[in-house]
């Protein structure tokens, strides 16, 4: 007797057997359609196809990628599904985490700034305060793979040197680049970890500066918006180390490289048919004022000073005419 187990969504009815390479991938979902077929929270949900637990696709019409109806039906026919795939994705604090580990808060601080735990999340609270989330899961694997670490003498970081926001950028920016095949995009992941400064300096092209600008990914918004958390959070986003920084300057040449061998940066219509039509001799524009912004042009030659103004005696009018009061005089005494 051969038993067939069928995995069942909200859009169809699939056989376990099916969910696999061979079966049709099936409609494809947007990321809301498919977090409540899996059953999870929208965070959960980004979170897990970060990780590599969802599998995407990406959208023909050029949108976000998108989750094959194939896909959902594999993660549902799991025998743990939904509590497995919630318990992968699962993060907790500090306070949580050092309950989880059976350690105090500040011994799981100290391991954290010493980057044996490597933050998968954050954000800022109210307070303006940097919170760092860990995963569940990888917590409980460093306790069973070293557990001297939770116990003896308080571990020290070296030098002081917290590497919870390093170790976080690195670990977005690989999440980052595994979501995509879309090498500008992948570039755009490793610039944002870069400065202006150095973004201008590597991209010397205004266009692919542009291009690697409007792709840049989202990290956690601010609010309310603020220039002090701004500063917070650049300083938890960019580089800041001269050894990490000369890093990721590497790691976007090689990336530039790779995109533009798979396509231009987008440029204006104009410019991309001058491209195409090959070089041609073009009028140099007219130079256009810069404003109070653009270099300062020569001084004009200076002016001769004007002879100094000499008080006039007030002019009468007669007639229309303007008379000298002294011609006047002379007039009346010759008669």
């Amino acid at each position: 007797m051969t038993v067939v187990t069928t995995v069942t969504t909200k859009k169809a009815v699939v056989p376990a057997v099916a969910a696999g390479a061979a079966a049709p991938a099936g409609p494809r979902l947007a990321s809301g359609t498919a977090a409540r077929e899996l059953e999870l929270k929208r965070g959960e949900f980004e979170l897990a196809v970060q990780l590599g637990h969802i599998r995407t696709v990406p959208d023909p019409g050029g949108g976000r990628r998108r989750v094959t109806a194939r896909e959902v039906a594999r993660l549902r026919a799991a025998e743990d599904f939904p509590e497995g795939l919630r318990e992968r994705v699962r993060t907790v604090g500090t306070g949580e985490g050092a309950v989880l580990l059976g350690i105090a808060p500040g011994r799981f601080t100290k391991l954290a700034r010493m980057g044996r735990l490597t933050p998968v999340r954050c954000y800022l609270n109210r307070y303006r305060a940097v919170v760092w989330l860990y995963l569940a899961d990888e917590l409980v694997e460093l306790a069973m793979r070293e557990p001297e670490l939770l116990s003896g003498r308080h571990p020290e970081p070296d030098g002081g040197q917290d590497w919870r926001a390093r170790n976080w950028r690195g670990r977005r920016i690989a999440m980052l680049a595994r979501q995509t095949d879309d090498q500008w995009e992948q570039a755009a992941a490793v610039a944002s970890a870069l400065d202006s400064a150095h973004l201008a300096e590597i991209v010397r092209d205004p266009y692919e500066r542009a291009c690697l600008r409007r792709l840049q990914p989202e990290t956690f918004r601010i609010h309310p918006e603020s220039a002090i958390a701004q500063g917070i959070v650049d300083r938890v986003l960019l580089a800041d180390e001269p050894d990490e920084i000369e890093w990721y300057r590497l790691r976007l040449v090689e990336a530039l490289a790779d995109a533009r061998d798979q396509c231009p940066a987008p440029r204006p219509i104009a410019d991309a048919a001058a491209e195409q039509d090959g070089p041609q001799a073009v009028e140099p524009p007219a130079p256009r004022s810069l404003g109070r912004t653009g270099p300062r042009t020569a001084p004009p030659a200076a002016r001769p000073a004007a002879p100094e103004r000499t008080r006039r005696r007030p002019v009468s009018q007669e007639g229309g005419a303007p008379v000298q009061r002294s011609l006047l005089r002379r007039l009346r005494r010759g008669k």
